[in-house]
């Protein structure tokens, strides 16, 4: 599936599914509700068709723990390899599983994905770029991407109560089934290159020439002047860049702010449409300044004729480009907080997509998704919607899965010379989540039939 296919296929669906619900939404209905168990609404709280009740079920020993535990360890592990998250699996773990309401699982879910991202990062900050002098979390595209998801993620919140269940469900299967299937045939792609590049390398290293024309069987070189190894503390201060750091947690502070200020609003006032909307020059300030950065030393190197990418991306930053990237910034998060799922689904994909090698792109898509699931995870705990126990529990779990997670997929990746995997174990993560949320929207969705509850778009003020 090439990316015009995939971007075809995408718009294709997301219209059909919408303009579906114009037939719909004229059906008689009984009940009138607004039933979305896995969406964020007002305060970021969530809807729940059968009763919003809070259910916490008790944290002791049980073969329910046992299994959450298990399946949130290898979630987390993969998930944050991928560079996704895993949030399209602990949700149904832990309704199905544990037993929580589908608001306490998505505010759990949230801490996970902050605890593995967290974890992931700090080992990724210990590991040197592969091929590179440079740091393996590329700044750059942390500082392009992360307004814009951040703006989208809170705009996709705030349509999640507008839009029925039933279109949300439609739209995950949508989404997930696209990105999956791009990402896996992005990695046979990639696994093909990378055949070819070591039957290359072993053909090179069985025979080789010397001055003379002798040819020389099974001989290694050794480089006249070694290269210097770094330990990993030095590497820790080479990847780190205090001032792009600074940055990224200037807008997320920003953002917490104007949340938390927001959330003590009436909905639809004038207030709250005021601080809704400062959100966005926070973001463009931040976009604006990494766009003219990216364009002036773009335009530089293609004066002076040097073909190395500016950064990580395969891509020239062009007005065109810049353009792209931001309408894919901002829909990639409307999408991603419209479906309770976060950015890390669509930025992971959308790092590959434009050229960035695997290591970089889960590097730095975890990277990003650590601000904004901290970003839930604060405005979870102010709104007191999960336990503490559970989410210490939970969260150190993850911890230790993004950890070794990391480690064991990076040693991997070292030994098969293999960076395909990071986009095979994407592709799985993904399409894991879209049968997972998949199969218990299609049953939430029968039951809102049978029940004959609203099909249709709801009024944003009147359903908060």
């Amino acid at each position: 599936m090439a990316t015009k296919g995939l971007v075809v296929y995408l718009l294709c669906g997301f219209s059909i599914a919408v303009l579906s619900v114009l037939y719909l939404s004229h059906r008689p209905s009984v009940d009138i509700a607004y039933s979305q168990p896995l969406l964020y609404g007002r305060n970021n709280t969530l809807h729940a068709p059968y009763g919003s009740k809070k259910v916490w079920p008790e944290l002791k020993f049980s073969w329910k723990i046992v299994v959450a535990t298990l399946i949130g360890f290898f979630g987390s592990a993969f998930g944050t390899v991928g560079g996704v998250g895993g949030g399209g699996i602990f949700v149904p773990m832990l309704t199905l599983i544990v037993g929580f309401d589908t608001k306490s699982a998505a505010a759990l879910s949230k801490c996970m994905i902050m605890g593995a991202s967290a974890s992931s990062v700090w080992y990724n900050l210990r590991v040197p770029h592969p091929c590179r002098e440079v740091p393996i979390i590329d700044y750059d595209l942390a500082l392009l991407f992360q307004p814009m998801l951040m703006v989208g993620i809170t705009t996709g919140v705030a349509l999640s109560v507008v839009f029925p269940y039933w279109l949300i469900t439609v739209l995950i299967i949508v989404l997930f089934l696209g990105t999956s299937l791009r990402s896996f045939f992005k990695g046979i792609e990639m696994w093909k290159e990378e055949t070819i590049l070591k039957k290359e390398m072993t053909r090179q290293q069985a025979t080789f020439v010397n001055s003379r024309g002798e040819l020389l069987i099974d001989t290694e070189y050794e480089p006249l002047v070694p290269k210097e190894e770094k330990t990993p503390m030095q590497v820790l201060r080479f990847n780190v860049r205090w001032k792009r750091l600074l940055v990224l947690l200037l807008v997320w502070v920003s953002f917490i702010l104007l949340q938390v200020i927001k959330n003590d609003i009436a909905v639809c006032s004038t207030w709250y449409w005021l601080i809704f909307s400062l959100q966005f020059p926070v973001a463009l300030g931040v976009f604006g300044y990494e766009c003219v950065k990216l364009y002036k030393e773009s335009m530089k190197r293609r004066i002076t004729g040097n073909t190395e990418s500016v950064c990580e991306a395969k891509l020239e930053w062009t007005r065109i480009n810049l353009a792209f990237c931001a309408l894919c910034g901002i829909l990639g998060g409307t999408v991603g907080g419209l479906l309770g799922s976060g950015g890390g689904f669509i930025l992971g994909p959308l790092l590959l997509e434009i050229g960035v090698i695997p290591q970089v792109a889960s590097a730095t898509a975890t990277f990003v998704m650590m601000f904004s699931a901290s970003l839930s995870v604060v405005e979870f705990y102010l709104l007191k919607r999960f336990p503490i126990p559970y989410a210490l529990y939970l969260t150190a779990v993850s911890i230790l899965a993004g950890f070794w997670g990391q480690f064991f997929i990076r040693k991997l990746i070292t030994f098969l010379k293999r960076a395909s995997l990071i986009v095979f174990i994407l592709s799985a993560v993904i399409f894991a989540s879209a049968v997972t949320m998949g199969v218990i929207g299609i049953e939430t969705s029968v039951r809102m039939i049978q029940n004959h509850e609203f099909m249709g778009f709801l009024g944003f003020c009147s359903s908060q």
